[in-house]
């Protein structure tokens, strides 16, 4: 399995901070964001890995990362011309992928403990996607799952009668369909290649799985949650548990 961590977009929720570095450099407790993702892919015994950035920050994200040898990885770079959405960005991974299934982290996603218990559950999957789910305080300002035992029934984004308290967050794992998936897909309203649809895809084949994500996790997108996740890592010491 191979890795991709999307590290793209302006960050508007994180200005001012975010006007002069991209908010996966911000540091979250003692290291910069990015380095939360990719310890976790190394927990999980991935070691080839793409790092998907916006034009304005790629040479910032490589002079932090350069070639990967630092965490014994060896890391791909490309570029997202316009901000076109997590699907699109993800498309951009295809070469790359060349066939093999991969694990994809949003690079301003922090969790604590390893995601390599989940890996190895999709790596036991005959076909499809496996996505991570948290119980959430505020379902209606997520992507939220109504579940069965074993597959997703649907994804709504920011429903206004949620059908459960079970957050999509930001740890996906897909086998070689998701680019043709990707392919089929429209530009949604807001103008991007919606990752929802393409969750919603392998649900209408039912080839889509799911684990309840274990330990603290925050979505380090805002100030006051990017505060929560500064304070997760320190109490961790930055260290990805196992």
């Amino acid at each position: 399995m191979k890795g991709v961590i999307l590290a793209g977009g302006r960050g508007t929720r994180l200005f001012p901070l975010t006007k002069v570095t991209n908010k996966h450099l911000l540091p979250v407790g003692r290291e910069p964001m990015i380095y939360n993702p990719l310890r976790q892919m190394v927990s999980a015994g991935i070691r080839e890995i793409l790092v998907v950035t916006s034009t304005e920050h790629m040479g910032d994200i490589v002079s932090l990362l350069g070639s990967g040898v630092e965490f014994g990885v060896e890391l791909t770079y490309r570029v997202q011309e316009l901000a076109g959405g997590i699907a699109q960005a993800l498309a951009l991974a295809e070469d790359f992928a060349n066939g093999d299934r991969i694990l994809v982290i949003l690079g301003d996603n922090i969790a604590v403990r390893s995601v390599r218990p989940y890996v190895e559950n999709f790596g036991r999957q005959r076909v499809g996607a496996r996505v991570l789910l948290k119980r959430v305080d505020s379902p209606s300002d997520f992507g939220i799952a109504a579940l069965d035992e074993r597959l997703i029934l649907s994804i709504e984004e920011k429903p206004r009668l949620p059908r459960s308290e079970y957050a999509v967050v930001g740890y996906y794992m897909y086998d070689e369909q998701v680019f043709d998936i990707i392919r089929t897909q429209k530009v949604s309203p807001r103008g991007e290649l919606e990752i929802t649809n393409v969750n919603n895809e392998y649900i209408r084949r039912s080839q889509m799985e799911y684990d309840i994500l274990e330990g603290p996790w925050t979505d380090a997108g805002t100030l006051e949650s990017w505060q929560v996740a500064n304070k997760l890592l320190l109490d961790a010491g930055n260290e990805v548990q196992e």
